[in-house]
């Protein structure tokens, strides 16, 4: 057993001590290399999205969690990797690309920050970016919590069906292709949000 399925295990079992979470869509989840792209509303959401997914996910996490040494060195462990927002990281974006291309699941939050409303936010551009240089699809996905009832709080998961890199209609980096493919990643997101009840 590697150190992350150990602690995707732990962590697992941890958080049904406190959410009673329900994953559905779960046979949307494919195989091989692809970008993994939900919402954001908790800090229980790298984990939320991942323990589901066969793959080892490796995240790309805000740079300002790397700075504090002890958990700098337990997320890198994990497979989690810095990107500076706002700054268009090109090191970031090539080594998830390089994770792709390897058949490897890069998970990344395109909102970029945590929504404190849980509505959806305006998405960055980088999951389109790097499946326009990898040619991969992406597998959105939504977290939904409901009001706390007894002792936990309930959470919906769901797996959207999978975008391949067809749909998306990107044939290189050409900016209205990336924008359109954004546009449709942003209305798969908003629609699994609205048809999901908790």
């Amino acid at each position: 057993m590697t150190f992350y399925s150990l602690a995707r295990s732990v962590v697992y079992l941890v958080s049904k001590l406190i959410y009673r979470v329900e994953y559905q869509g779960l046979e949307n989840i494919p195989s091989g290399g692809f970008i993994l792209c939900s919402n954001h509303i908790s800090q229980y959401d790298p984990i939320f999205v991942a323990v589901k997914v066969k793959q080892q996910c490796f995240f790309m996490a805000k740079e300002e969690l790397f700075r504090f040494k002890p958990l700098g060195m337990l997320i890198r462990a994990l497979g989690a990797f810095p990107v500076s927002r706002g700054k268009g990281d090109t090191a970031a974006i090539d080594r998830a690309v390089s994770l792709v291309q390897g058949g490897q699941v890069v998970a990344i939050f395109p909102e970029g920050t945590r929504s404190k409303t849980g509505e959806l936010l305006k998405l960055k551009s980088g999951a389109v970016v790097i499946a326009a240089q990898t040619g991969c699809g992406l597998l959105p996905c939504i977290i939904k919590k409901g009001k706390r009832r007894f002792l936990r709080r309930p959470v919906v998961v769901r797996y959207g069906n999978f975008i391949t890199h067809e749909q998306l209609g990107i044939t290189g980096n050409v900016p209205s292709q990336i924008r359109a493919a954004n546009r449709m990643l942003t209305e798969s997101l908003a629609g699994l949000l609205e048809d999901t009840h908790v």
